[in-house]
């Protein structure tokens, strides 16, 4: 029997989990033409089997694939969507801190070919593997749509095409929305939404790049909200859906800091998703004040718990961390998490297995230590 408890829970997780080496070695022997692609399923299906097993034995009552069929959280749902076609970018990237070691890299953009189009579902059978494999509430993580748009901008954009930003938007919107029902009639209740480029525009330097390249932060802003609102439209009462604000999670480093302040009214009060999972981990994310302005009936999910390094937070001080979130928001609608995924690639995590599952089981046991109980009531 499923969880009775709706989505998000006071004990949440982002969703990337550290890829085992089993499955790092097929993947690699699959990408030589050593493996065939029925086998790497196959390995894939039996490491998501045990990750699922760990993740509900340490008392997580959402629980995740893993992402162990991607190699990155976005590209592999991003290059399925029709009329895109995906290019190296040809600015540099620099992820800053942790063990990046300031690398500089080309990211992935995705060019718009032709109109936009669902083509077909793409992580529907992802999602009934998971669904099988647990008990408990299995969780669907995707890239935000505004990943489309946020890494090139208009630049990305044929004027052939689309002529009109506006209908970008709305196409856009409307792949979601045919993947969010898609996921909906295959049975999935809990959809994460990975979004990098509202937290974007928290940082001065980055709004700062935006204006360079020609857009306006403000009215970037209300397009990546109405897109999401558009996405997410009439979904089924019981399918919940949350945002997961991203900073940048590579190796430990991470692209934009700020706090939420100069978006927090206009996100938290329009955006009608059913929950916030917010990077707080250190003090790039600012200070707790934001929370005032999300609503009665929606959650926080504070990521207090660092995917970024090593070492073990102190239980009773992610306890006082919660206490001081509650003067802006009641204790009710809090929750905790870590702050990111463990891997959001192949082979971009900081830490060991045990270091990980620590970190966990460190959620869970504050939950039940502050709510008394990792669901919620």
């Amino acid at each position: 029997m499923k969880a009775a408890a709706r989505p998000p829970f006071r004990a949440d997780q982002v969703g990337s989990l550290i890829r085992p080496e089993r499955l790092l070695r097929a993947r690699d022997a699959h990408a030589s033409g050593s493996l065939s692609i029925a086998a790497l399923r196959t390995v894939e299906d039996e490491c998501i089997r045990e990750v699922v097993r760990l993740q509900e034995e340490i008392g997580l009552n959402a629980v995740t694939d893993g992402e162990f069929r991607r190699f990155m959280f976005h590209i592999d749902v991003l290059e399925k969507l029709g009329g895109i076609e995906k290019r190296f970018g040809e600015f540099k990237h620099r992820f800053k801190g942790g063990q990046s070691g300031d690398d500089e890299f080309r990211p992935m953009v995705f060019h718009i070919v032709d109109r936009l189009r669902h083509l077909r579902d793409i992580t529907v059978d992802d999602y009934t593997f998971l669904g099988a494999s647990t008990t408990r509430t299995g969780k669907v993580t995707l890239p935000a749509p505004t990943f489309v748009y946020g890494r090139a901008g208009l630049n990305a954009i044929s004027p052939a095409i689309y002529p009109d930003r506006e209908l970008f938007f709305h196409d856009l919107a409307a792949v979601y929305h045919a993947e969010l029902a898609a996921l909906a009639r295959a049975g999935c209740r809990y959809v994460q939404l990975d979004e990098t480029n509202l937290p974007i525009l928290c940082d001065p330097e980055l709004a700062a790049a935006v204006r360079l390249r020609g857009d306006d932060p403000a009215e970037l802003a209300r397009l990546h909200i109405r897109t999401i609102n558009e996405a997410i439209a009439d979904r089924p009462a019981d399918l919940t859906v949350v945002v997961h604000f991203c900073r940048g999670n590579y190796r430990g480093g991470w692209v934009a800091e700020g706090g939420y302040e100069p978006v927090a009214e206009r996100v938290f009060s329009t955006l009608n998703v059913d929950g916030f999972m917010l990077e707080y981990d250190d003090a790039r994310s600012g200070d707790f004040k934001p929370l005032r302005f999300i609503p009665r009936g929606k959650s926080a999910i504070l990521g207090l718990v660092s995917s970024k390094h090593t070492d073990l937070e102190d239980a009773d001080s992610l306890k006082r961390r919660l206490d001081e979130a509650a003067k802006f928001l009641p204790l009710d609608q809090l929750g905790i998490s870590p702050q990111c995924g463990f891997s959001s690639g192949v082979g971009s995590n900081v830490m060991t297995m045990d270091e990980q599952w620590a970190k966990l089981r460190l959620v869970t046991r504050v939950a039940r230590e502050v709510w008394g109980t990792t669901a919620r009531s």
